[in-house]
């Protein structure tokens, strides 16, 4: 019998050449260095670590507007230096398992956490028996592996909440918002609040937003009367707010950052895309919204990489085990929902520099596996000057001086801008990259995460 596994990495390579190759880049050099990097990139094998980077609603048009605005038409973010590059479709599913062909966050990050699709709204369970499934978090703890989980929304909101809970809907974020889960309750034996959940699981880093959830009292169980943040202490976490308490934060015991009641305010901000459009404008870089003292996401993910890195090289530790980490972008997804493109592009720029210290970080530790996707696609086309779109758009001036017309039209003026049903981008480097190749589906990821860090 012929060897499957080396004939799949021999066709892995074919076609790592030809898209390495036949990708767009400005001079030969640019090309022939990516396909070199294609050639070293092609190795099967196990990771100790995987860096997971997730950026929440950044289909190809909203990368493609974020270079534009700040690298230029020519130039190249961080994300779009990886080795290999495919795509994955994003459905979900309804309850008797028909596709559901636009996802919402919460199906879309149950696929890649549990290898399995779900109805919309629901966090890691079945679409059909609303049973809870392992995710891939779960399964890393289980083999000895550290677990993290850093995010620009709520660190209850869909993406992070995949990892380290299971609810039937998304809403169910605090002990005050269990509405729509009477089972997932406590006093109906369930596991709790997703807030509660992400704290029993001692996850080692959680940084993010949210802080109103876990600060909400709970009023069921052994932890009745506390509020989430006081059962995080009590179950051992260092409970930290800004960048300087971050940056105190010490290894050993697990660390729960709470950076804002609700969502990280954002990075970038100015006016809104608008019926019949805005004047040109640049985009604010320094959001006065922002409180001082607000870690950005690559400082949150420094610091998330330093933890986990301490804890795996502990005495007595099987330094074959390293760790798992989760980064979301959030608000490209929330900005772009609200059809504003200069808080969607800072977001992602942001996200961007997350990006590159992953790739850093691989370069000095060459067994991690790092993959950067989206969840989902969203609104925001690139059309030309001369346009009139019968929804929301602005005028931006890029950093090369040109114009740039960004429209938003999946919904009516005044509403919430909606997801779309495409693929997505997926990018990767390390041991198992390759998996990445061509186009596969949302839920082949888990696959690919589980089989690098060889859990079981």
């Amino acid at each position: 019998m012929p060897d499957l596994r080396l004939s799949r990495r021999h066709l892995a390579w074919g076609a790592a050449a030809v898209l390495a190759v036949g990708v767009a880049v400005p001079g030969a050099a640019s090309a022939f260095g990516q396909a070199d990097q294609a050639r070293h990139a092609i190795k099967d094998g196990s990771a100790r670590n995987v860096i997971l980077l997730i950026g929440d609603g950044m289909g190809d048009s909203e990368i493609t507007l974020a270079r534009n605005y700040s690298v230029g038409a020519a130039g190249r973010l961080n994300m779009d230096r990886f080795p290999l590059t495919g795509a994955y479709t994003t459905y979900a599913v309804d309850k008797e398992n028909r596709p559901d062909y636009v996802t919402d966050s919460a199906a879309s990050g149950t696929g890649w956490a549990t290898g399995r699709k779900t109805v919309n709204g629901r966090i890691s369970k079945t679409p059909d028996t609303d049973r809870a499934i392992p995710t891939i978090l779960e399964l890393a703890q289980r083999n000895g592996y550290a677990t993290g989980s850093v995010t620009t929304a709520e660190l209850t909101d869909a993406t992070p909440a995949v990892l380290a809970a299971h609810a039937t809907d998304r809403s169910c974020a605090g002990p005050a918002d269990m509405a729509k889960c009477p089972t997932d309750t406590i006093g109906a034996g369930g596991p709790g609040s997703i807030a509660e959940q992400s704290v029993a699981h001692k996850v080692d880093v959680l940084l993010g937003g949210g802080k109103a959830r876990f600060d909400q009292t709970i009023t069921q169980g052994p932890f009745a009367g506390k509020t989430v943040t006081q059962q995080a202490q009590a179950q051992g976490y260092q409970v930290v707010t800004d960048a300087d308490s971050l940056k105190a934060a010490k290894a050993g015991k697990p660390v729960l950052g709470l950076f804002a009641p609700v969502n990280v305010p954002v990075e970038w901000t100015s006016k809104a895309a608008a019926v019949g459009g805005t004047e040109p404008q640049r985009c604010v870089t320094a959001n006065p919204a922002r409180p001082a003292g607000t870690p950005s996401l690559v400082q949150s993910t420094t610091k998330a990489l330093e933890l986990l890195e301490a804890k795996q090289s502990g005495r007595g530790h099987d330094r074959d085990k390293g760790f798992f980490l989760q980064v979301e972008g959030a608000s490209i997804d929330k900005q772009d929902h609200a059809a504003d493109p200069c808080g969607q592009i800072g977001e992602t720029v942001a996200f961007d520099q997350a990006v590159k210290l992953a790739r850093e970080y691989a370069a000095k530790h060459p067994d991690t596996l790092v993959v950067t996707t989206a969840d989902h696609g969203h609104t925001s086309q690139i059309v030309p000057l001369e346009a009139t779109p019968p929804g929301l758009s602005s005028t931006l001036v890029t950093n090369e001086g040109g114009q740039l017309k960004v429209n938003y039209s999946t919904n009516t003026p005044g509403k919430s801008q909606e997801h779309t049903g495409t693929e997505v981008r997926i990018a990767a480097q390390g041991p198992q990259a390759f998996r990445v190749l061509g186009v596969t589906d949302q839920t082949e990821l888990f696959t690919t995460l589980r089989t690098a860090l060889r859990l079981r």
